[in-house]
């Protein structure tokens, strides 16, 4: 009879073992064992980092100089072109034109509170019917008015005319785009000049404090020795330093969020807690937003640190770049634009060889969607979902989902001693054995593995970062 193995791991022996003898190796051991996915360095790929010195303390600041001709620009250095001082306890309302419309019950209130000026602007009111059905006709002298304090001023915009108020300062028109405005803030200049147009400048200071992490790892001499694993060591080491990056990445995450100069929620809401199952983002909520970016002056190019050893960058034109959770990819492939076309257009379609970002799955209007496995939400802090099974809730609230956009140089992480690329980590490791021997370990036989890391983060430019407040569909 030829000798067989049989099935030793299912009771029948093989030909080989007597009555006292078994198969000692029924099943093969892989050594590699399964290593899960490494996790991505999303939001570290668009920032740079400001290396703190030596010596310096754990606080770095910075200065921003604002530009002559924004509205931060608030200054009591200003002259005007009559010579007079400007002072920004002032304002200066711009109606559309000389002759408004007003109810007639309203009327004389109306009057008063535009008259009630410092540059001698008129306000006379017609007579009951004069502009029409339960209207009177409020005639002005002047559309530019100015008033003495920003009380006179909210009551003359709580008039609903179409005014439109800018604080005195030293910025000539600050960041108007008003026509009329403009043209009256000119720095027109006489024959004689004379001392008229003086502008002033401002600046603001931007800081950021570094702190430090760190997490520890230990172990026993036999848990090393006799562990099925031989890699055991290596494979400890590697999750230690996968575990200090997403920590890393989840504080910039959250930083980033904290940090958004611009907030919108998504559809009819307007607070968190309202956001209900119709309050998903939509084409227009994207396309308002972009425009809100261009007027902060937020770059459509993205540089992004590449490169096998994070030493090199490249440029990224004509988009932002928009995070989202992966919860979010079926509103984005279901949304259709102005035309109702699809405005999801996927990755695949536009992207050159390494011009795309880590994650990244599409574009939409201006914005490069990248989708974070690990993005953060506001669970269970939306409306009551209890009559709604089409959204992502929690213990029967709507959750809330953050669409994160970072716009170029808009942020800066803080490191300590790095190469002015990444946040580097520092191991300690100390095996068993006399390294380790002392009066509560005698025999050396304790052995542990730390790591530490210096973190920190500044919003250097917050009015490009975005933030929309959406439900998800499901």
């Amino acid at each position: 009879m030829t000798r067989q193995y049989n099935d030793p791991a299912g009771g029948t022996k093989s030909d080989m073992d007597g009555a006292s003898s078994d198969q000692m190796n029924t099943f093969f051991y892989d050594k590699k064992a399964l290593i899960e996915a490494r996790k991505q360095q999303f939001f570290t790929q668009l920032a740079d980092v400001t290396s703190m010195p030596k010596h310096m303390g754990k606080k770095i600041k910075k200065f921003h100089y604002i530009p002559m001709l924004d509205d931060q620009n608030l200054n009591d250095q200003g002259i005007d072109a009559a010579g007079a001082a400007i002072s920004t306890s002032t304002w200066t309302v711009e109606m559309p034109r000389l002759v408004l419309a007003v109810a007639n019950a309203s009327k004389a209130a109306a009057a008063t509170a535009l008259a009630d000026n410092t540059n001698g602007v008129t306000a006379t009111a017609g007579a009951d019917g004069s502009a029409g059905t339960g209207l009177a006709t409020l005639t002005l002298s002047a559309t530019t008015i100015k008033f003495a304090n920003a009380t006179k001023k909210d009551a003359a915009l709580a008039l609903n005319l179409g005014g439109v108020a800018l604080q005195g300062s030293g910025n000539l028109y600050g960041s108007s785009k008003d026509i009329g405005l403009i043209t009256g803030k000119l720095p027109t200049l006489s024959e004689n000049g004379g001392r008229v147009n003086r502008v002033g400048f401002k600046r603001k200071e931007l800081e950021g404090n570094l702190e430090k992490f760190g997490f520890f790892d230990e172990y026993t001499q036999e848990s090393l020795d006799f562990d099925s694993d031989a890699e055991l060591e290596q494979h400890v080491r590697r999750e230690m330093v996968l575990g200090a990056n997403e920590i890393t990445e989840d504080a910039l995450m959250i930083d980033l969020i904290n940090a958004a100069g611009v907030v919108v929620i998504a559809g009819d809401a307007t607070t968190t807690a309202e956001i209900g199952a119709n309050d998903v983002v939509d084409y227009g909520d994207l396309m308002r937003l972009s425009i809100t970016l261009d007027n902060n002056r937020t770059p459509k190019h993205t540089k992004v640190i590449t490169g096998t050893r994070l030493i090199d960058t490249k440029t990224l034109p004509a988009c932002r770049v928009l995070y989202c959770g992966s919860e979010m990819l079926p509103t984005f492939k279901g949304m259709v634009d102005l035309h109702s076309e699809p405005a999801w257009i996927p990755v695949q379609k536009y992207a050159a060889g390494g011009d795309t970002l880590l994650g990244e799955e599409g574009s939409v209007d201006n914005f490069r969607i990248v989708v974070v496995p690990e993005m953060v939400k506001w669970a269970g802090a939306g409306a009551d979902a209890t009559s709604d099974s089409t959204c992502y809730e929690t213990a029967g609230r709507f959750d809330v989902f953050p669409l994160l956009v970072v716009g170029d140089e808009s942020f800066t992480t803080i490191g300590f001693q790095t190469d002015g690329k990444t946040v580097k980590f520092k191991i300690t490791h100390k095996k068993p054995g006399e390294e380790t021997a002392d009066r509560n370990d005698p025999y050396g036989e304790m052995g542990f593995m730390s790591i530490k890391w210096y973190y920190g983060f500044m919003a250097l430019r917050p009015e490009r970062i975005a933030l929309i407040k959406t439900a998800a569909k499901l």
